[in-house]
């Protein structure tokens, strides 16, 4: 018996995080790692997914505290919020929702653009 592959699109937010990270990489003076990133989502991450589209943790199981956060959560359409996975691969986390036999990928971030940068919040800092 053959095995279920799924499908596996690229949302245009993700594509725009994509060119984000990009950017962040090269700014930090680490323009490689954009390309290391890209070989891994090919060689890794879309295959995981296209196999095993349920291996990234529920985002349900740690729901958004925030009030933007709850408010953005509360603006989707019937049980999409049911289908939202997160997936953890090295530096990066990635936001995806599985919607029958597709899974598409809404979001990636680096780990240090999910932190604050403290020298540019004080003056002289």
């Amino acid at each position: 018996m053959a095995e279920k592959r799924f499908s596996v699109e690229l949302t245009a937010s993700f594509v725009e995080r994509l060119n984000s990270i990009e950017s962040f990489l090269a700014e930090a003076g680490a323009p490689n790692a954009y390309d290391d990133l890209l070989a891994v989502l090919r060689e890794r991450v879309l295959p995981n997914l296209r196999r095993f589209p349920r291996i990234g943790r529920r985002y349900l199981d740690n729901p958004p505290r925030s009030i933007e956060a709850l408010d953005q959560f509360a603006r989707l359409p019937g049980h999409a919020a049911d289908g939202l996975r997160e997936y953890l691969t090295g530096d990066y986390l990635i936001l995806y929702s599985l919607a029958g036999s597709t899974v598409y990928l809404l979001s990636i971030r680096h780990h240090r653009q999910l932190s604050f940068d403290f020298g540019r919040l004080w003056p002289g800092g």
